[in-house]
């Protein structure tokens, strides 16, 4: 540990911690652009300069480490100027379209340029808008906002795909794919993660709100939302909700006030795929077939696959996700329930995810599900319609699909979907089971193992997220280095609570709050307070079963709630 003082203030660090870092401790959040913990710290932008005595010039907080006796001051005239200086510079290559831009009001520039007084208009810009690269169906790049922070670069090449990085140099210097290719052209996965990096609106979902809203309107056609597990512990916080609050209760209720005719809980159809997937994996293990076997909820992970390994996709389970069952069973199952013609069935999916608006329109399972919103996109529908969120009555999904278990839940949170499958695959094995927390495989970080007897069958389990850790688990099973039999693999860091769709928070929480962490502990609290934690265990899924498809991998099942997957190119 070190001593040293920030603005007069004594505090002491660990040596070699950073200047940025140690200002925390005296209560000090120094202004950066590019900074982001455990993403991005490279020094570039320049907005978080600071002074140390005896230091020649302004040095950048972010990467300027700590040592005994050094002085700091963080808000000196200079120190002021300098930061103003560069936002106004920042501004001149900006393309300030700040009313309609998607990160208004949540816009890390935008908050600075407010805090210091800039002029906007300092240095004029004479330049030429560049054309925004609206070709992928889930992620548009508009350079014209971007500020050269690489926050996005650095998030891509973390995720071990690196298709996104800096082209030309100087002024001419923009961002985007090798060979100025579009987005489409490229193997990107779709997770969103850069998007959420992003301190501007150079990154964004494409947006569908327009389209919900004129289908809304439209009095042909009968419009129904169901919602992700994890929405209810982020969308409160697009209201400015403490992170971790469970909306559950408020989210039916915002949803009918924008005028849908009937919203449904997506926990029941993670149950439902927990039958079909724990069915899957209990006959490839009694019968020989392909081990181990990866879950196939997270589209992210599944182009990844397709991508990057094209020769284990006779690994990956089968299963459609949650969303896409639901949609194939909304088309199917309730219309025929209700007398309802499927083309005129509106089905919205809200989910924390990018890559879930590309597996909408994926060939294989295209027409199921019609438009799919980011949590980000639902809070603002909600918002303008005018709707008092936070003072929404507490009220219920609707029938049929209003009970889930425990299990549908925890699937918003890495090592979900294994706990939830183990709950079931034990209970197929051994019917008198009744083990219900598989903690082993919960945590956010690295690649979790665990080994259960089940009816003297001996499982061996591995849990990750984010694609790096991925890559280290695909590699070993190409080398037949995998002693496992069921692999649960989420392409966003932490699982679908930290998803490309979820609400972005500001660089200062985020560089000092585990958000994950608390998010992911309002599912597990709530799975903790239900009674009903088995998928199996469900009415609402015993009820289809049967009344509509027999039992798990039944033909029916399979012919609807299964799907296939196409090899693609990783150039």
């Amino acid at each position: 540990m070190v001593n040293l003082k920030i603005n007069g203030i004594p505090v002491q660090a660990e040596e070699g911690t950073t200047i940025i870092e140690a200002a925390r401790q005296a209560h000090i959040d120094i202004p950066s652009l590019c900074y982001l913990k455990d993403i991005n710290c490279i020094g570039s932008c320049r907005v978080c300069v600071v002074e140390v005595k005896g230091a020649r010039g302004l040095v950048a907080s972010c990467i300027y480490p700590v040592s005994e006796g050094i002085e700091v001051w963080t808000n000196t005239p200079q120190v002021r100027q300098s930061r103003r200086t560069t936002l106004e510079l920042l501004l001149s290559e900006h393309h300030k379209k700040c009313l309609s831009c998607v990160r208004s009001s949540r816009c890390e520039l935008q908050k600075l340029c407010k805090d210091y007084g800039v002029d906007e208009d300092r240095f004029p810009s004479a330049e030429e808008l560049q054309p925004v690269d609206m070709t992928s169906p889930y992620i548009i790049r508009d350079n014209n906002k971007c500020i050269h922070c690489m926050r996005c670069v650095s998030a891509c090449e973390k995720q071990n795909i690196g298709v996104i990085g800096p082209r030309q140099r100087g002024h001419n210097k923009t961002i985007g794919c090798a060979f100025d290719m579009p987005l489409d052209q490229c193997a990107c996965v779709g997770c969103g993660q850069c998007v959420v990096a992003c301190p501007v609106g150079a990154l964004y979902e494409k947006n569908n709100i327009a389209d919900v809203w004129a289908t809304i309107g439209n009095p042909d056609k009968k419009v129904v939302f169901f919602t992700a597990p994890a929405i209810r512990a982020t969308l409160g916080e697009e209201f400015d909700m403490p992170i971790g609050t469970n909306v559950e209760k408020k989210l039916p209720g915002a949803i009918r006030r924008l005028g849908a005719d009937a919203v449904f809980d997506m926990d029941v159809t993670a149950d439902l795929t927990i039958l079909e997937e724990a069915a899957e994996l209990v006959d490839r293990i009694t019968t020989g077939k392909p081990l181990p076997m990866f879950t196939s909820c997270c589209p992210g992970w599944v182009k990844f696959a397709e991508h990057y390994y094209p020769e284990l996709l006779p690994h990956l389970s089968t299963c459609k996700s949650p969303q896409q069952m639901f949609g194939a069973l909304l088309k199917t199952y309730y219309c025929e329930k209700n007398g309802i013609n499927p083309e005129d069935l509106y089905v919205v999916s809200v989910i924390p995810c990018t890559a879930k608006k590309f597996e909408v329109i994926r060939e294989e399972m295209a027409g199921t599900v019609d438009v799919a919103l980011t949590t980000r996109e639902l809070g603002q529908m909600i918002q303008g319609a005018g709707i008092n969120f936070e003072s929404l009555p507490d009220e219920e999904f609707d029938a049929p699909f209003e009970v889930a278990s425990g299990a549908g839940a925890i699937f918003g949170a890495t090592g979900g979907v294994m706990e939830a499958a183990l709950r079931t695959a034990a209970n197929m094995l051994d019917g008198n089971f009744s083990f219900t927390n598989f903690k082993e495989v919960r945590g956010l970080d690295g690649i979790r193992e665990a080994t259960y007897n089940v009816a003297g069958n001996t499982i061996k389990v591995a849990v990750t997220s984010g694609l790096a850790n991925a890559t280290k688990l695909c590699e070993m099973v190409k080398n037949g280095e995998a002693p496992y039999q069921f692999i649960e693999i989420m392409a966003c860091p932490g699982g679908c609570i930290n998803g490309g769709g979820q609400p972005v928070q500001k660089d200062a929480t985020r560089n000092t709050v585990d958000i994950k962490g608390l998010r992911a502990k309002a599912l597990y609290d709530l799975d903790a307070s239900m009674e009903l934690r088995k998928s199996h265990e469900s009415p609402v899924i015993k009820m289809l079963y049967d009344e509509y498809f027999g039992k798990p991998n039944s033909e029916k099942a399979h012919h609807i709630l299964h799907t296939t997957y196409t090899p693609r190119s990783k150039y």
